[in-house]
């Protein structure tokens, strides 16, 4: 059965693109492709971030980020028989690494493997019982030898999952790395609608694609230093407990479908936070709120940092299976966060800081 929903070319595009940590290119070249045309200045930085700006003259600053690298593998040994041995990019579930189908990134183009690891038949009850470790799985390529291996790939090549974007059912969804490109196509979205509304924006905007975020949120870093914003979102996804085995007593409810998920904790500015509310309620956008009890680990916690500090706030999509390689989202989630975005953009008036 096929669904009447139909998804973004913006986002099926990013989704589609083969980013793993620190080799984004070619989401780099998505956003290009859509943000150029929308933003009074883009830039690019050493980090590969993409930096859009709408309304420079605008006060306060806000920037928004969304990180556009996703998990991956790297290569890191080749054996005699030419298999190839690897770390990971990011935090892996090592359940679900072996038997896929994978695609190494080579300076000549994509080489098609698979995940191996001895099969269940030769295994003793202990080990099938044992998750393997990382250096118990392996990548085919079908090479003949470690010379033949060598000839298409070179140590350091990445890797990713041969997973892409399909609808399941209506405008559910599933994906190799909805894991960030959807917050990454939020915030760039965002600043697209809202060109198209320019006249209304008080504000500067500043929407941000960062790098590196699955290895320590390294782009944010450099972009909240290098814009120095007044005011900052990230936009990430965040887990939906409405599966089976999810103990709510232990990770909160929150609902694929249910609207975006505001973060509320000390890495959370209050004002902020209330503003996204008001925002929401005024737009009659159904939210979730989860209570982070530390810094997060997304972009937030970098933003908040930067330089003398930052106002910074977390949207969170709702998501089932986080970091695995058929993650699932409610599309009409993101359509909210972007709404959301939009509204909270178009109500900041001139000189607000939200210190407190």
């Amino acid at each position: 059965m096929t669904s009447a929903f139909t998804p973004p070319a913006f986002l099926v595009d990013l989704l589609e693109a083969r980013s793993p940590t620190g080799s984004e290119f070619e989401a780099q070249v998505v956003v290009d492709r859509y943000m150029r045309p929308a933003a009074d200045t883009y830039e690019k930085d050493a980090l590969g971030n993409r930096i859009a700006t709408l309304n420079p003259g605008g006060d306060p600053c806000l920037l928004l980020a969304g990180h556009m690298d996703e998990l991956g593998l790297i290569i890191k040994y080749v054996d005699k028989d030419g298999f190839l041995y690897f770390d990971t990019l990011g935090g892996h579930d090592r359940s679900v690494i072996s038997g896929r189908r994978v695609q190494i990134l080579t300076k000549d183009g994509i080489v098609t493997g698979v995940t191996g690891k001895r099969a269940i038949h030769l295994m003793t009850q202990k080990e099938r019982e044992t998750m393997p470790e990382i250096h118990q799985i392996w990548i085919d390529i079908g090479a003949k030898s470690k010379k033949d291996a060598l000839k298409r790939v070179r140590l350091g090549d990445p890797v990713v999952y041969n997973l892409g974007f399909e609808l399941l059912y209506g405008s559910v969804g599933a994906a190799r790395a909805f894991d960030d490109k959807t917050g990454c196509y939020v915030v760039m979205e965002t600043l697209r609608r809202l060109a198209e509304r320019k006249k209304k924006l008080k504000a500067k905007l500043v929407s941000v694609a960062t790098t590196q975020e699955e290895i320590g949120t390294r782009g944010a870093v450099t972009a909240g230093y290098a814009v120095n914003p007044d005011l900052a979102i990230a936009v990430d996804v965040s887990h939906a407990t409405d599966c089976p085995d999810s103990d709510h007593k232990r990770f909160g409810e929150y609902k694929l479908g249910g609207g975006p998920i505001l973060a509320r904790g000390p890495n959370i500015n209050p004002l902020v936070f209330d503003r996204l509310v008001a925002c929401a309620e005024k737009e009659k956008i159904p939210y979730q709120i989860e209570t982070e009890s530390m810094p997060t680990g997304t972009d937030a916690r970098a933003l908040q940092m930067a330089r003398s500090g930052v106002a910074t706030g977390l949207v969170g999509i709702p998501l089932r299976y986080m970091h695995t390689p058929a993650e699932v989202v409610d599309l009409e989630d993101i359509e909210k966060c972007v709404r959301l975005l939009e509204a909270f953009a178009l109500s900041l008036q001139p000189g607000e800081k939200m210190h407190f």
